[in-house]
């Protein structure tokens, strides 16, 4: 691991658009302590060090939007939509739930386990004689495109997905499976 320089520390600061008061603030230090780090006038402990770099970590994540993360466009259904054409999306994109649309505004959602379901109850003898409305379920968590990180892992601890909207009309969308992917690059 790399011990950040003074102008290491500066250049992360400013790049998150925080001020020396801000990092002060958020690192317990004070803001001349700040300043003189980033001039390279004094050379800090790393404890000090730490508690600095912790906070441009912190914000940086933070800094990550819903609209930076999500994937567009959305594959969705309307919901006159028939299972067998909602199927056959669903196996072309290889995914299990997908989300219903009206209008590009979700109204809800269906999934593999909503049709297995309903044929395990006898609702479903022809996929054909069906659409999406017969089964739908209610719809996957939708927020703005200025949502923080924290928000989004939190809705995705309970959801497979979010969806991500633009003055109301859903634009995209964000999954476990991108969250974990963000990690790797």
């Amino acid at each position: 691991m790399q011990i950040p320089d003074s102008s290491d520390i500066r250049d992360k600061r400013i790049e998150l658009g925080l001020t020396q008061s801000d990092v002060a603030e958020k690192s317990g230090l004070s803001q001349s302590m700040i300043a003189r780090i980033e001039s390279g006038t004094v050379d800090p402990r790393l404890s000090t060090l730490k508690k600095i770099v912790d906070v441009l970590n912190k914000e940086e994540v933070s800094a990550v939007t819903a609209g930076d993360i999500m994937h567009s466009p959305v594959i969705g259904v309307q919901v006159n939509e028939t299972l067998a054409q909602t199927v056959a999306i669903m196996e072309a994109h290889g995914i299990s739930q997908i989300p219903v649309l009206e209008k590009d505004v979700a109204v809800g959602c269906i999934s593999e386990s909503a049709i297995i379901n309903a044929m395990d109850e006898g609702r479903i003898q022809k996929i054909q004689s069906h659409v999406v409305s017969d089964f739908m379920e209610d719809g996957f968590p939708t927020i703005p495109l200025s949502s923080c990180m924290d928000t989004i892992i939190h809705l995705l601890h309970n959801h497979h997905a979010v969806l991500v909207a633009d003055k109301g009309k859903v634009t995209g969308v964000i999954t476990k499976y991108d969250l974990i992917g963000m990690m790797t690059k």
